[in-house]
C-alpha cells in the first residue's frame, strides 16, 4: 500500500486517509533507524494539529501519546475539516533577529517541544513539503548525548556565540553545533575575518574574562564546556615577534593576570582530597583587607583542595566567594548554604570516594558529587580569591537542563534537585529491594511508622538521608466512605505557605439575564476552605438577588463557557485567582427548562487582503432560561435574545423602546442556532418556524454576529472585558511590613485540607478516586531541617511573589509540640545557621545567602564573591527565603536518627 501511494503521491491529490497511512508509515520507518548526524526539522506545532486533525477526521476516537510522534496518526475528530494550507513556520521565528545577523534564521528561545512545535525526520519533512509547500525550513541535527554519549536528541539549539576579534573590536555572531570541535570554530573564526590559521588564537572569554586557550583543536566545543550565548576572543598574533595582541597591551595583560586561574579539568580528587597531579592553581585576591596595599609583596595563595594547602597570614577559611556566571545568583547563594553546613563540610573534605554510587541509574554516574566535593574543597581552601564555579554549573546543566543559560532560576528549585542528586550519587544501597508497604490497619503508629523508616533506609542510606530527611505523618479521609489512611513518608524540607488567613476575595461579574442592568462586577469575601455553595450565598446577598432568582455559576474561557459550578459542594480551592467568573440571574424555574447561551462573535481582522476572514468568538456569554413546555420557534427566542441585549442598546434606540408611540416591533437580529448535528440554522427568517430542540442536551447554543451596522445600535463594551477572581495589584506596605510568625506558617502547613483535583486519592473500599482530605503531622525530625518558605505563586498567565515579613526565630525554634510522636519526650529545638535571601521581582532579582561561622560564631552575608560582616539583627529580612536550621544538642536521652 505504501509504495502504491508513494507512486501517485506526486503525480495527484491523496486523500486525507491515504496521507495519513503514507507519513506513518514514513514515520515508522524513519525513527527505527535514527542515527547521530541524521537530520530533523521543525514544524509549527499549530499547523501540525490542524493536519493531524484533517488527515483523522474520517477515523474512530483513539487516545494518543502526544509525546509518540507515529501514535499521532489515529487522532480523531468527528467534523469536517479543509485541507491545511501551506507549512508556516512564522510562529516560530524570532524576527527580532535579522536573517543576515550571521546566524541565519533564528528561532524563539523559549520554544518546547509538543507545546510550540514538532520534530519530523527528514523523509517525513519532504513528502509534507512536496505537498504542501510553504516554510521557512528549519532543519536541525541529531546528536550523541549523555555521559555514555550513546544517547541521541536533536540539537534545536546550538551553541551561540559572539566571536570578538582584537585588536579591531569587531563582533561577529555564530551559531555552531555543540559537537564541533575547536578545530573548526578555529577555522570558521579565520573564514569570518579573514585570518590565516597560523595568525590567530582563540580564547574562552566567558564573561569577559580569559579563562583557557582554546588550543586542542580536537575536543569538542561540549567538552571544552562553552556555554549559550558566550564570548569567544579571537586574538591575532604578531608573526614578527610570536607574541599576541594581547602581550603587547599593558591593560589586556594586566586583565588576563587577575582573571583565575582554574585547575585542568582531568584533574580527579583521588583519596585522601588530594588532586591525581598533585597541583595547586594560583590566584591573586582582590579583595585586600585594609591593612594591605598594592604593593604588598604578601599574596593570597588559592589552594583548591584544602588538606595541602599553605596558609597565609591573611587567609579565612570558609569566607571564599562565588564569582556570579551570569545570574548564577540562585545557584551561589544555595551552594554557599550547603558548603557551610557542619556536616556535609566533614564529609567532602574527607575521603568520601568509597560512597560513590557509579552504577545507580537515578543518579548522575558519581559526576555531581565528585563536581560538588571539589567545589567544596575550593571554598574551604584558604585564601579569599573568588571562585569561578564553571565546572560545577557544566556538570549541572549536563543532567539538569533546565538550568542552562543565563536566565534567573528559583534557588529552592535548585535546592531540591541537588539534595536529591547528592543523595543518588551517595546511595550505599547498591542494589535497591522491592518492599511493598502495608497500610496501617488499625496497628499503633510507631510500629508503622518505625516499619516504613526501616524500608526507606533499606533502599535510601546517604549522608543526604542521614542530615537532612525527616519523615511525617499522613493521614487521608475519604468524604463518602470515611475511609481512614495513615502512611508515613520521608521529606527533604518543609515548603510553608505564607498566606494562612481562613478567607479570601473572590470577583465575578455579574448578569441581569431579564433585561433589569448592565452587568457590574461583584468582589465578596468568601472562606478559603469553603464551597461553590457559600460564592452563591455571598453574591446572591452582594446584588440584592430577589426571591424567585437563582444565580448560575460558570468559569469563562476563551470567550466561552468552559464549565458549570453546578454543584454547591464543590470546593472553592478548584477556583484559581486568574480564572475568570460569571454569575447569571436566571428565574427559579427548574421542570422542562434548558440554558439559553448567547455566544458573542465578531469578524476577525486580517492584515493580509488576500484572506478572507472569518467570526470568531469575543466577549462574555450571557446565560438565560428557555421553557420547553411549549413550542419553541425562531421568534420565540428573538424575543429572549432581545430582552438580554436591551441593556446594552444605545441611548437613542433606548428612546425610541421607550417612548410612549406605539410599540415598535423588535429588531430582527443575526442569529444563528447550533443544533445536535452541528448544523446551523438561521434564526433571522421564518419567526414562526418551530425550533425542534434535543430532549438530550440541556442547553443551547446561540451566535450573535456583531457587525458594524449592529454595533451602531448596541454598545458592547461591557461584555469585552471581564476581571480575574484576584488580581494582584502593588503590594501594599502594609503586607510588606506586616509580621507572620514562622509558627504559624507551620501550623498552616499541618491544617486538614483537602486535596487538590489533580491529586485526587483512590479510595480502596470506594474503588473510586475521591476528593480526601489531607492531614500531615511531624513525626521524625532531621539533623539539618530546611525549610523553604512558598514566596512564589504560579497559575496559568502569571507569577506573583509574596514580600510578607516572615518572624522566624534565629536561636531556640521549639517543634516539641509539634511532634506528633508522642513517645518521644526529647525536646526538639533548633538554631538557625543558614538561609538565603530573595529581593526584587521574579524573573528580575537577586539572590544572596546570610551564614553563620560557627566557629567564630558571628554572621557574613554572601553576596556572590563579595562577603561582609553583618550583625544578627540583620538577619531577619523580609527577603528571606530558605531557611536552614540544625539541632541543638540538649541533655535529654537520644533517639534514633531525630526525633
Amino acid at each position: 500500500m505504501t509504495e502504491v501511494l508513494m507512486c501517485i503521491a506526486s503525480v495527484s491529490e491523496l486523500s486525507p486517509d491515504e496521507e495519513r497511512i503514507l507519513i506513518r508509515d514514513i514515520a515508522l520507518a524513519s525513527q527505527a533507524n535514527s542515527k547521530e548526524g541524521d537530520t530533523f526539522f521543525l514544524i509549527t506545532q499549530r499547523w501540525w494539529q490542524h493536519w493531524i486533525e484533517y488527515v483523522n477526521q474520517d477515523q474512530t476516537n483513539t487516545s494518543y501519546d502526544a509525546s509518540s510522534l507515529s501514535e499521532q496518526f489515529d487522532l480523531a475528530n468527528s467534523s469536517a475539516l479543509k485541507r491545511p494550507a501551506g507549512i508556516d513556520n512564522s510562529d516560530l521565528i524570532d524576527d527580532a533577529v535579522l536573517e543576515d545577523s550571521g546566524t541565519g534564521i533564528e528561532i524563539h528561545d523559549t520554544l518546547l517541544e509538543g507545546r510550540d512545535y514538532v520534530l519530523l525526520p527528514q523523509e517525513v519533512w519532504n513528502q509534507l513539503f512536496r505537498w504542501y509547500g510553504g516554510g521557512p525550513t528549519l532543519a536541525r541535527k541529531v546528536i550523541s548525548s549523555g555521559l555514555s554519549q550513546t544517547e541521541l536528541a536533536v540539537e534545536v539549539y546550538p551553541l551561540r556565540l559572539q566571536l570578538l576579534m582584537l585588536p579591531k573590536n569587531d563582533r561577529f555572531p555564530i551559531r555552531i553545533s555543540k559537537k564541533e570541535t575547536i578545530g573548526q570554530l578555529h577555522r570558521k573564526a579565520c573564514e569570518i575575518f579573514d585570518l590565516q590559521p597560523d595568525q590567530v588564537c582563540i580564547w574562552d572569554y566567558y564573561a569577559r574574562r580569559r579563562h583557557a586557550l582554546m588550543n586542542d583543536m580536537d575536543k569538542t566545543l561540549d567538552d571544552a564546556n562553552l556555554q549559550m550565548d558566550q564570548d569567544i576572543l579571537v586574538e591575532v598574533i604578531n608573526n614578527t615577534n610570536n607574541t599576541s595582541f594581547a602581550q603587547e597591551n599593558g591593560s589586556a595583560q594586566r586583565e588576563a593576570n587577575s582573571a583565575l586561574v582554574e585547575p585542568s579539568k582531568s584533574s580527579l580528587s583521588i583519596a585522601g582530597g588530594l588532586s591525581a597531579s598533585r597541583g595547586a592553581s594560583k590566584g591573586y585576591n582582590t579583595d585586600l583587607s585594609s591593612s594591605q596595599n598594592l604593593n604588598s609583596p604578601v599574596r593570597d595563595v588559592e589552594n583548591p583542595y584544602g588538606t595541602s594547602g599553605v596558609t597565609t597570614r591573611s587567609s579565612f577559611l570558609g569566607l571564599t566567594g562565588l564569582l556570579n556566571l551570569g545570574n548564577t545568583c540562585y545557584m551561589n547563594s544555595a551552594i554557599q548554604c550547603l558548603v557551610h553546613t557542619p556536616e556535609f563540610a566533614r564529609y567532602f573534605r574527607e575521603d568520601y570516594h568509597r560512597e560513590i554510587n557509579w552504577q545507580n541509574p537515578l543518579g548522575m554516574v558519581g559526576e555531581l558529587a565528585l563536581a560538588f566535593g571539589e567545589l567544596l574543597r575550593k571554598l574551604w581552601a584558604p585564601g579569599r580569591t573568588p571562585i569561578a564555579p564553571r565546572p560545577f554549573k557544566a556538570k549541572l546543566v549536563r543532567f539538569a537542563p533546565q538550568f542552562s543559560g543565563h536566565n534567573q532560576h528559583d534557588s529552592q528549585e535548585l535546592l531540591a534537585f541537588l539534595l536529591d542528586g547528592l543523595h543518588e550519587d551517595l546511595n550505599r544501597v547498591k542494589h535497591k529491594p522491592y518492599i511493598k508497604s502495608r497500610d496501617a490497619d488499625g496497628r499503633p503508629d510507631e510500629e508503622v511508622a518505625d516499619e516504613y523508616w526501616a524500608n526507606h533506609i533499606a533502599r535510601n542510606d546517604s549522608i543526604i538521608v542521614d542530615v537532612c530527611q525527616g519523615q511525617y505523618k499522613s493521614t487521608l479521609v475519604c468524604p463518602v466512605c470515611n475511609k481512614v489512611s495513615v502512611t508515613f513518608d520521608p521529606f527533604m524540607y518543609l515548603s510553608l505557605p505564607l498566606q494562612p488567613t481562613t478567607n479570601r476575595t473572590m470577583t465575578v461579574t455579574v448578569f441581569a439575564c431579564d433585561g433589569a442592568s448592565l452587568p457590574f462586577s461583584c468582589t465578596v469575601t468568601v472562606p478559603k476552605q469553603g464551597r461553590c455553595r457559600d460564592l452563591i450565598q455571598a453574591l446572591s446577598n452582594a446584588c440584592s438577588l430577589k426571591h424567585n432568582e437563582r444565580l448560575v455559576l460558570v468559569e469563562i474561557r476563551n470567550h466561552l463557557i468552559h464549565r458549570y459550578f453546578e454543584d454547591p459542594l464543590q470546593l472553592l480551592s478548584n477556583i484559581k485567582d486568574d480564572d475568570r467568573l460569571a454569575a447569571y440571574k436566571v428565574p427559579k424555574i427548574d421542570k422542562n427548562t434548558k440554558y439559553l447561551q448567547l455566544i458573542h462573535r465578531q469578524r476577525e481582522q486580517s492584515s493580509d487582503s488576500h484572506i478572507i476572514s472569518g467570526w470568531k468568538p469575543y466577549g462574555t456569554p450571557i446565560v438565560s432560561l428557555i421553557s420547553c413546555d411549549d413550542t419553541v420557534t425562531r421568534g420565540d427566542i428573538q424575543v429572549i435574545v432581545n430582552c438580554m441585549l436591551s441593556p446594552l442598546l444605545r441611548k437613542v434606540n433606548k428612546d425610541t423602546t421607550n417612548s410612549k408611540a406605539p410599540p415598535m416591533p423588535l429588531p430582527t437580529l443575526p442569529l444563528l442556532l447550533v443544533d445536535d448535528n452541528n448544523a446551523c440554522i438561521d434564526l433571522s427568517m421564518g419567526e414562526e418556524k418551530v425550533v425542534k430542540l434535543s430532549p438530550l442536551s440541556p442547553k443551547i447554543l446561540v451566535y450573535i454576529d456583531w457587525s458594524q451596522k449592529l454595533l451602531e445600535k448596541y454598545d458592547t463594551h461591557t461584555l469585552e472585558t471581564l476581571p480575574e477572581v484576584l488580581k494582584y495589584g502593588p503590594v501594599t506596605k502594609k503586607a510588606r511590613t506586616e509580621p507572620l510568625s514562622l509558627y504559624t506558617c507551620l501550623e498552616a502547613f499541618l491544617r486538614e485540607e483537602p486535596l487538590v483535583p489533580e491529586d485526587m486519592w483512590y479510595c480502596p473500599k470506594c474503588k473510586e478516586r475521591r476528593q480526601a482530605s489531607k492531614k500531615l503531622d511531624l513525626w521524625r525530625l532531621p539533623e539539618v531541617l530546611v525549610i523553604h518558605l512558598k514566596r512564589f505563586s504560579y497559575s496559568r498567565s502569571m507569577k506573583h511573589k509574596l514580600e510578607t515579613f516572615v518572624n522566624f526565630p534565629i536561636h531556640d525554634f521549639d517543634l516539641t509540640n509539634y511532634i506528633a510522636n508522642k513517645n518521644n519526650s526529647r525536646r526538639q529545638l533548633y538554631e538557625l545557621y543558614a538561609l538565603t535571601n530573595h529581593y526584587g521581582s521574579m524573573g528580575s532579582g537577586h539572590y544572596t545567602a546570610h551564614i553563620k561561622l560557627l566557629d567564630e560564631n558571628r554572621w557574613y552575608n554572601f553576596d556572590d564573591s563579595h562577603i561582609s560582616l553583618i550583625s544578627e539583627d540583620e538577619v531577619n529580612t523580609a527577603a528571606a527565603y530558605v531557611l536552614f536550621y540544625r539541632r541543638v544538642k540538649t541533655d535529654d536521652a537520644a533517639v534514633s536518627n531525630g526525633a
